[in-house]
C-alpha cells in the first residue's frame, strides 16, 4: 500500500507561483511513474504532467507547458509540482498519483494509488 498526500496549494493571483509536493509512505516509489492529475468544478479529471522512475521521461498536458515543472527526489519519496504563470483556468484540486509502470501512462484508469487533492484557486 501507498498513502499519497498533497501539499501546497492555495489561493492566488493571476501570474504567481505556487510548488506543490506530493509525499509518498508506506512502501517506496523508486522504480514506479508518478503524475499530477486536476480536476475543476464540474469537469472529469484531466492529466496534468508525469514523471517516470528516474526522473528523466516528463510529460505535460498542452495547456500547462511551458509553465508547470513536475520533478521528484527518490531519496525523499516526494514529487513536486512548480507552477508558473498560474491562470483562473488552472483552478482546480490538484491530485498526484503513483502507477507500477516505469513509462508513465498518463491515463487516470492506469493509477494504483490517489492522494486526496489539494486546491489551488488562482483569482484574476
Amino acid at each position: 500500500q501507498v498513502q499519497l498526500v498533497e501539499s501546497g496549494g492555495g489561493l492566488v493571483q493571476t501570474g504567481d507561483s505556487l510548488r506543490l509536493s506530493c509525499a509518498a509512505s508506506g512502501r517506496t516509489v523508486r522504480t514506479s511513474s508518478m503524475g499530477w492529475f486536476r480536476q475543476a468544478p464540474g469537469k472529469e479529471r484531466e492529466f496534468v504532467a508525469a514523471i517516470n522512475w528516474n526522473g528523466l521521461m516528463l510529460y505535460y498536458s498542452d495547456s500547462v507547458k511551458g509553465r508547470f515543472i513536475i520533478s521528484r527526489d527518490n531519496a525523499k519519496n516526494t514529487m513536486y509540482l512548480q507552477m508558473n504563470a498560474l491562470k483562473p483556468e488552472d483552478t482546480a484540486v490538484y491530485y498526484c498519483a503513483v502507477e507500477s509502470s516505469s513509462t508513465p501512462t498518463r491515463n487516470i484508469q492506469s493509477m494504483d494509488y490517489w492522494g486526496k487533492g489539494t486546491l489551488v484557486t488562482v483569482s484574476s
